[in-house]
């Protein structure tokens, strides 16, 4: 009896394991891998329709738009037909970039209209992509700049949508014991806005992604993934191929609160786009995920 009872115990740990095990194992290996679509700015307008499909042949994902208006919609398509674009192909696009000047100057028109596309194509997020000069130049100038981001997560939660901010270097810049990035991560309210961290801008400028995320967990919902050349660090190259050590930070993605990975090519221009994209997506599915 006894070992009848031991065999049906064992029976059912071994079963609630391998129940588990699968979930997990296949959490891991399906991590989607996305790409900014900005790394094809120089081929993206020649057809849309042709990069798309060639994305998604590589094994991408998810997608990162940029550049929406009104009047041209996504490199000539509306947002309904570049949604269906997305769905026909198998990707899906949780974030866009969209050009947030005349928002920061207190036009909310087009922040509205971003807000609409987003929504038609399925995206979860709305990013702040960049900040003009005259917008950032002193620690009064990003306390306005964390009102409106307190504001434009408000408009979007309202819309059942999410708004997160993306950096480059000049959020880096000292100002006095801290930087204008720091200001935004302690100003912003936590459940309005969230943050798309460069890792290439972050390592460039000599701030460790590590760090940040133990100072404010949680916050870093996106990032991209991108790596810097090894002799010219204002260059990029191919992921894996460069100074930035990615293992190390991939090891504290928990941390973080990461959600989405893309792929950015942005300040190297190469003859043959896909093929670095491709290059870089193997190396993040192979060694990253």
């Amino acid at each position: 009896m006894n070992s009848r009872r031991t065999f049906i115990k064992q029976s059912g740990l071994l079963a609630a394991s391998m129940a588990v095990m699968p979930s997990l194992a296949f959490s891991k290996a399906n991590k989607a891998i996305g790409l900014q679509l900005y790394s094809l700015r120089d081929v993206i307008h020649n057809d849309i329709r042709a990069i798309i499909e060639k994305v998604a042949a590589i094994g991408y994902k998810e997608v990162e738009t940029y550049g929406y208006s009104s009047k041209d919609g996504f490199w000539g398509l509306d947002a309904k037909a570049f949604g269906a674009l997305l769905k026909q192909n198998g990707l899906r696009a949780p974030s866009g970039h969209y050009e947030m000047n005349g928002f920061f100057k207190g036009n909310n028109d087009d922040f509205k209209s971003y807000i609409e596309a987003a929504n038609i194509i399925g995206s979860e997020y709305v990013i702040v992509p960049w900040l003009d000069a005259p917008l950032r130049k002193t620690t009064d100038d990003y306390k306005k700049i964390i009102d409106k981001l307190n504001i434009g997560g408000q408009m979007c939660k309202d819309a059942g949508l999410k708004f997160a901010y993306h950096n480059h270097d000049f959020e880096f810049k000292k100002f006095g014991d801290t930087t204008g990035y720091e200001m935004m991560l302690k100003g912003t309210d936590k459940k309005l806005v969230d943050f798309e961290l460069d890792l290439y801008w972050a390592v460039r400028s000599k701030v460790d992604p590590i760090s940040l995320f133990k100072a404010h967990p949680g916050r870093f919902k996106f990032w991209h993934i991108k790596d810097m050349d090894k002799t010219k660090k204002e260059l990029n190259t191919e992921v894996g191929q460069g100074a930035v050590d990615f293992k190390s930070i991939f090891a504290q993605q928990k941390l973080a609160g990461v959600k989405h990975f893309y792929v950015e090519h942005e300040t190297n221009y190469k003859p043959d786009e896909l093929g670095s994209i491709k290059t870089s997506f193997a190396y993040v599915k192979n060694e990253l995920l």
